[in-house]
């Protein structure tokens, strides 16, 4: 059994068997091959054990000829690695008596022989292993002939352990067949993390290197909820997770109880709870949890998911049925939050060094006017169909600010053109999430009509970190003192302008934070489908009175982990079952 720590993304408990997708981008699967399919497999072995030493061969005889026979003999110890009999009849043992694919096969004895020779104290046959996996390499490249399979063709459930999984692999997964997921790299806030969120799988990141240690078809744990990954459990720790599953569903069942229910507090105050999507299917999830509307539709993943940049009818379409299956609930559509760590089928352009300080968001909408205007047609075109908001992503100056409402009024002029209705008063707002949108709030508070306070990258730009690195994820926290001084005074300005304000960032989502939030005025929120049961249950548990001193007492305290310790009390004293 070996258990790993890293960052808990989305909250949960899966056990399963591994897919693992490697750094090369192999998926390596663990299948069962027929009896009258044996001889086959071992062909295939064989034929990538040739065509790999064809390649090993041509290598040696070039670096020889370059650089000297003494180089050269690197790849001879290759070739002597890959002709090894033990090695060669182990590989075939596993194919012909446990009925295993050839790229398992090779996959599960190199690697362990690998481990074998990383864990021995002499240095220099310690690196061999290096040798080992570069081999595994060359003889998977053979064997798969191709990159890495698309995760959304699983057909069988399993937990899916990768170096990282880009925000667009994560969208095409199936949460039908991937139970979970756990990665190398990544941090808290990234946006793969919020797309697992949306899917409602348990999901870890940032756990540091792990995939040698594993092979595909082992038992996982995946524990969203301690940010914990535990490879080939014993008995006791698969018992314990079998009942914490168990703690979970009985927890849902019980909170399904809140559907119908207002989130109300106890004396009376009525709060917004409105949901995040990024896809129109999960708004079945929304309805069936209780939404008071869409707080948040994130429509980038029009460009994640598809092979195509979409055309202003798909933009429409999902834009329609959303608004549609909302019936007449408010959904406020957020403008393309392209950039950083996700681009779609957009150009790169020249490679940017600090991503998220370039050109993303509304400077990019703002820089590509027809994709701005396609999209801003298709909301607009949407609006007629219910109460459909506009709203802008990372407004940093007054400036952007008025240059979006401006195309927004041309992009109106042309539909009225064309001939297409469309709400003449529809709202719109603007996402506060950079610490300068906070220190401009008098001004910009009087051109919009409402806005929403995203915490995932205000705690970014506040804090100078970030949120996609797990080598700082540990300063990436919501409870920073500084952070919290920043949506306080975001709170009461809007509050002094009479301008609605909601939190749609994951910091909303998370049930320690709501006393705080409604203690610091804070009526509106919106969280992923998922977190509505218990956002819910904890806004029916306190009163304004109780959420205004745990407000008071938690700005007064010096660092986040005093802020953190405090909370974690406060909610363990109001829902005591909700405290993982």
């Amino acid at each position: 059994m070996q258990s790993l720590q890293g960052i808990a993304v989305s909250h949960g408990v899966a056990i399963g068997e591994a897919v693992v997708i490697d750094n090369e981008g192999f998926r390596i699967p663990k299948r069962t091959v027929m009896d009258d399919a044996l001889d086959g497999e071992l062909a295939r072995l064989d034929h990538a054990i040739g065509a790999v030493a064809k390649e090993i061969e041509k290598n040696r005889d070039r670096v020889s000829e370059e650089l000297g026979e003494h180089y050269g003999a690197i790849f001879t110890a290759h070739l002597e690695m890959l002709h090894d009999k033990t090695l060669h009849n182990e590989v075939e043992a596993l194919i012909r008596d446990q009925h295993h694919s050839a790229e398992y096969a090779v996959s599960k004895t190199l690697r362990r022989y690998a481990k074998v020779f990383r864990n021995l104290d002499d240095q220099y046959m310690s690196e061999r292993a290096h040798d080992i996996f570069d081999l595994e390499r060359s003889l998977l490249a053979k064997l798969l002939g191709r990159r890495r399979e698309i995760l959304s063709k699983l057909t069988t459930p399993a937990i899916v352990l990768a170096h990282n999984l880009t925000p667009s692999e994560t969208a095409k997964l199936d949460p039908r067949f991937v139970l979970a997921f756990a990665t190398e790299a990544g941090g808290p806030g990234s946006h793969t993390a919020i797309v697992a969120k949306g899917l409602e799988i348990p999901a870890v990141v940032g756990t540091g290197l792990f995939l040698t240690e594993v092979s595909g078809g082992d038992i996982v744990i995946v524990d969203g909820d301690h940010g914990r990954i535990i490879i080939q459990p014993d008995e006791k720790t698969l018992q314990q997770y079998q009942d914490e599953l168990e703690h979970h569903r009985s927890l849902a069942v019980r909170l399904a109880t809140l559907r119908d229910l207002p989130a109300e507090t106890q004396d009376g105050e009525p709060i917004q709870l409105g949901a995040n999507i990024e896809f129109p299917h999960e708004i079945q999830a929304c309805l069936d949890r209780g939404a008071n509307g869409i707080g948040l539709y994130r429509t980038e993943f029009l460009y994640l998911g598809a092979d195509e940049e979409p055309t202003e009818d798909d933009h429409f379409e999902a834009y329609s049925h959303v608004v549609n299956s909302m019936s007449k609930r408010q959904v406020t559509i957020r403008t393309l939050d392209l950039g950083a760590d996700k681009m779609g089928q957009l150009p790169r352009g020249e490679e940017e060094h600090n991503p998220f300080l370039g050109v993303r968001s509304i400077r990019l909408s703002l820089r590509n006017l027809d994709l701005f205007r396609k999209q801003l047609r298709a909301v607009l075109r949407a609006s007629v169909l219910g109460e459909v908001r506009v709203m802008f992503p990372m407004i940093t100056t007054l400036q952007e600010l008025r240059q979006a409402k401006m195309i927004l009024n041309d992009t109106m002029e042309d539909l009225r053109e064309d001939g297409f209705e469309y709400d003449e008063q529809i709202k719109v707002g603007m996402m506060v999430e950079v610490p300068s949108a906070v220190m401009m709030l008098d001004k910009l508070l009087k051109e919009v009509d409402f806005i929403s306070i995203g915490t995932n990258d205000l705690i970014q730009y506040c804090l100078a970190v970030d949120r996609s690195n797990k080598d700082v994820a540990n300063l990436y926290r919501a409870s920073d003192p500084a952070v919290l001084r920043l949506i306080n005074t975001t709170l009461r300005a809007a509050r002094d302008a009479d301008v609605p304000v909601n939190v749609c960032g994951e910091m909303s989502a998370t049930p320690k934070y709501i006393p705080l939030l409604l203690g610091m005025g804070l009526r509106s929120v919106s969280v992923s489908p998922s977190a509505i049961p218990e956002i819910k249950s904890v806004c029916r548990s306190v009163t304004i009175e109780q959420c205004e001193d745990i407000a008071s007492r938690a700005l007064q305290l010096d660092s986040a982990r005093e802020v953190d310790t405090f909370l974690q009390e406060e909610i363990r004293n109001i829902s005591p079952e909700l405290v993982v």
